[in-house]
């Protein structure tokens, strides 16, 4: 990437005027010294003035390369008063003028070494000053083999010649110092050192020049007064010059670190090529010094690299030692082995590891100990780091693998295998044992996709095995079918003898499902006390339907032993067969929606889903949404049914009904109480009726009409957690007195929870409220809750009365059950009388009271008050 540093300022505009001044001092016909002294002054304050300008322009910019372009320009200006003077000094052998070109040049070499913008340790600053004092007096060698020896000859004078040559030779000996700080740099400014460089050899070549003209006495030659201030323009050029790219920059590093050495050789065949010709003549003092402190240098230098050389060995070893010592530590097996796997060295950790002596594996191979059907992998990354190693790529593999212990047993391990440095062919590996990590792993995995209770896959492993099945089943093809089963009772197990041993039960039960299912079916338990199956039937459904048959016949067919005594339990199930594109939430959606279904219908059967199903609890999660909004916006109304004295037909209650209009379309009462009642909406409605029915029955008694009001309870409110404290408030806030509330359950309430449910109901009998049996000889154990409970009613249900007359056995329990209350001392009440026969023969046998349409009618509360304003009697 080349870039102009200041578009405003044209390429080489400072070397172009620096040019033209320097022909017009050429044109200049005079002596050489002369003339050199006209160009170098002109060019070097051209150079001055324009590596000053540009030290103004980059002093916001890089500090370095605006501070390096001043030092390069006050050097400029000091040689170029050097070079003015020399004219003056022309006839002293030394003078005052060359101490000014010799400063210019140290002050030029500080300027490049800033451009270059290095900083080194003072051990290896040291060592470049030797390198340059070892180049330098290789290079004054070399020359004074090929011509100044004759130029000393000459003079005849060794004080004279050693003065003159000094201040190059000074020059040549900080060019060689500040050569690799610049060549070497990476900064911004390297062009601008690079220049720097440049100037200080031409000066160099200058000056030796000028001295061996002046040790002959002869007149400079133009090249040596001329080559100055040449490298000056150019040097004036480079900041206004394009700025090269750093990755152009030559990687000379290593050149520049042997080229000392090399210029000591060159010196070292060029005094031997001289003494073999045969032209030696007196030893001169100075070139001897300087051949012995070359050779003096050469012995220190080589005793410091011997001794680093043995600092880094001995730092190699150590940390070869302490990287063994510290794997072993960690339990690590490390040994060294060729790229072809054979053992060379070995810890002894492998005998705590493994069980093997070292001794017995070295010279061995490694695969003679790796399972079989990892050695290819090793083998194949043991070449590829082969081919790294080639390529000078660095080589570190990491490994896993089963490794074959001294008792037999293959351990998993992992591995680091790293290329030994050096050429030697080995590699380092250190070996671990994971064999605790992959059975934590293994464990993890199994308690991911497995039941901790049962033993069986969880959901979430039957559900991803139901994806893979539906999305490799062939289209078409009902072969797929998923079968849940859910165990009728299990709450109540929970509950009388513990969750502990709930779960001991699951665990039977689940073994008694995994005995009935076949080996390639998929079992889990889906959770709670429900499981699932997954059955490919191979095309045929009746298969899945003979595996949910044994699946209910193995769970009910003998108790579960649990704490001591015997559980009977039995299973409702459902089934649903894939169809085509089916998504597998669905499929088990239906299954689960077709469990329900045969829950719903008592349990202990199967169920296959139909389409129907799905809309019905569609059907009844809408209705439980409306039934919630109802609520809400008081679509409900009560409606009130006469109970009359059968003898005197005077109202003597009345029972509450709930009824619900949604818009103009009348819901059935059938239709919502069994929704309400399984979302839990029963209990704010029943609420809602109690207080209501509660202060329209308190308002009649105020007008002096003995009138009582029953209301049928469900179960979940009788299980609600403040159930007696909000009959209490309702009778409260109303003023209806106690004895003129009956509270009417059927016996399966009774039945469920039977210790509870009497419990409450005690307690509402406590608050004087009466108690009543509703659909009384439909139960299953009437006789015995009249014993535990104190009733003061029971309600013949209607499927007994509607048989009076035409059914002699419905005629004769009637009668039984109405001479049962009398002898209990219970009101008798007969419910759904719709035909005078009913009528008379109820009064025959001698019931007292009875409701149904033949009587009255339910009727809003304003009936009610038309009744009670022009009758008493229905």
């Amino acid at each position: 990437m080349i870039r102009w540093r200041d578009p405003r300022v044209p390429p080489a505009a400072a070397a172009a005027a620096g040019a033209v001044v320097f022909a017009a001092a050429v044109l200049a016909q005079g002596p050489a010294l002369v003339t050199g002294a006209v160009a170098g002054g002109l060019a070097a304050l051209i150079a001055a003035g324009s590596l000053l300008f540009a030290s103004v322009k980059q002093a916001a910019g890089h500090r370095p390369t605006a501070m390096a372009a001043r030092w390069m320009g006050g050097g400029a200006v000091i040689w170029a008063a050097g070079v003015a003077l020399k004219p003056i000094a022309e006839g002293f052998v030394a003078s005052f003028a060359d101490m000014f070109v010799l400063l210019g040049a140290v002050v030029t070499a500080g300027g490049a070494l800033i451009a270059a913008d290095r900083r080194f340790p003072a051990r290896v600053a040291l060592r470049q000053l030797t390198d340059a004092y070892l180049s330098a007096a290789s290079l004054f060698l070399v020359g004074w083999v090929v011509a100044l020896r004759h130029v000393y000859a000459e003079t005849a004078d060794p004080p004279a010649f050693t003065l003159v040559m000094l201040p190059p030779m000074i020059a040549l000996l900080v060019t060689c110092a500040v050569i690799p700080s610049v060549v070497t740099s990476r900064s911004s400014s390297w062009l601008l050192g690079l220049a720097g460089v440049g100037v200080l050899a031409t000066m160099t070549v200058a000056g030796v020049g000028q001295a061996v003209a002046r040790l002959i006495d002869g007149e400079p030659q133009l090249w040596s007064v001329m080559l100055a201030p040449v490298a000056l323009l150019l040097l004036a050029a480079v900041p206004w010059g394009p700025k090269a790219a750093e990755s152009a920059r030559p990687a000379v590093g290593h050149a520049i670190g042997v080229a000392p050495l090399a210029l000591v050789a060159v010196a070292a065949v060029t005094l031997l090529v001289h003494q073999a010709g045969g032209r030696a003549g007196a030893s001169v003092t100075g070139v001897v010094l300087v051949a012995v402190s070359i050779v003096l240098l050469l012995l220190v230098r080589l005793f410091v690299l011997s001794a680093v050389n043995v600092r880094l060995r001995g730092l190699v070893k150590l940390g070869d030692r302490q990287l063994r010592e510290l794997a072993e530590s960690t339990g690590d097996v490390v040994f060294a082995c060729d790229y072809q796997g054979v053992v060379r060295e070995i810890g002894p950790g492998v005998e705590v590891t493994y069980g093997y002596c070292p001794d017995e594996l070295i010279g061995g191979s490694i695969f003679d100990y790796i399972h079989p059907e990892d050695v290819p992998g090793i083998q194949a990354a043991m070449r590829a780091m082969h081919l790294d190693e080639e390529n000078a790529a660095p080589g570190t593999c990491l490994i896993a693998c089963r490794v074959r212990a001294a008792d037999g047993t293959w351990r998993p391990t992992e591995s680091v295998a790293t290329r030994r440095v050096g050429g030697d062919e080995r590699m380092l590996v250190t070996t671990r044992d994971v064999s605790d990590q992959e059975a934590l792993r293994n464990q993890v995995a199994h308690l991911t996709f497995h039941d901790g209770v049962t033993g069986l896959p969880n959901r979430a492993y039957f559900e991803e095995r139901t994806r893979e099945v539906l999305a490799g089943r062939t289209s078409g093809t009902a072969n797929v079918a998923v079968i849940f089963l859910d165990l009728d009772g299990f709450t109540s197990v929970n509950d009388s003898v513990g969750h502990a041993s709930g779960d001991y039960l699951l665990g039977q039960a689940a073994r008694r499902l995994r005995g009935a299912v076949r080996p390639d079916d998929t079992l889990a338990r889906w959770g709670g006390d429900e499981f699932a199956v997954l059955v490919e039937t191979g095309g045929e459904a009746q298969v899945a339907v003979d595996l949910a048959e044994r699946l209910v016949g193995a769970v009910s067919q003998e108790p579960f032993r649990v704490a001591d005594r015997d559980v009977a339990i039995t299973a409702s199930v459902g089934v649903a067969f894939a169809e085509d594109d089916q998504p597998a939430g669905d499929l088990m959606r239906n299954a689960d929606v077709a469990m329900a279904r045969s829950k719903e219908l008592g349990g202990r059967r199967v169920e296959v889903f139909a389409a129907q199903m799905h809309a019905d609890v569609v059907r009844r999660l809408e209705l439980a949404a409306d039934l919630q909004r109802a609520l809400i916006e008081q679509q409900f109304a009560i409606e009130y049914q006469p109970v009359v004295d059968l003898a005197t037909s005077r109202v003597t209650a009345v029972e509450a009904l709930v009824r619900w209009w949604r818009g103009s379309v009348f819901v059935p009462p059938e239709q919502f109480l069994g929704p309400a009642e399984d979302t839990g909406l029963i209990v704010p409605l029943s609420e809602w009726i109690l207080r209501e029915s509660c202060r329209e029955v308190a308002a009649w008694r105020a007008s002096s009409w003995d009138i009582g009001l029953s209301l049928n309870l469900s179960a979940r409110q009788i299980m609600a957690p403040r159930f007696v404290e909000t009959v209490e408030e309702a009778l409260a806030e109303s003023g209806l007195p106690a004895a003129a509330l009956t509270l009417e359950v059927i016996e399966e309430m009774l039945v469920e929870d039977a210790e509870e449910t009497i419990k409450r109901l005690s307690e509402l009998r406590a608050l004087g409220v009466r108690l009543a049996i509703d659909d009384f000889g439909t139960g299953y154990a009437s006789l015995a809750f009249l014993r535990q409970l104190p009733v003061d009613m029971i309600k013949i249900d209607p499927s007994f009365v509607s048989g009076l007359g035409r059914d002699d056995t419905l005629t004769l329990l009637t009668r039984t059950i109405v001479r049962l209350g009398h002898d209990l001392g219970l009101i008798v009440v007969a419910e759904g009388i719709e035909r005078p026969e009913q009528l008379e023969l109820l009064k025959q046998m001698g019931c007292t009271r009875g409701q149904g349409f033949l009587v009255a009618r339910p009727m809003a509360a304003r009936g009610v008050d038309s009744l009670r304003r022009t009758s008493l009697t229905v």
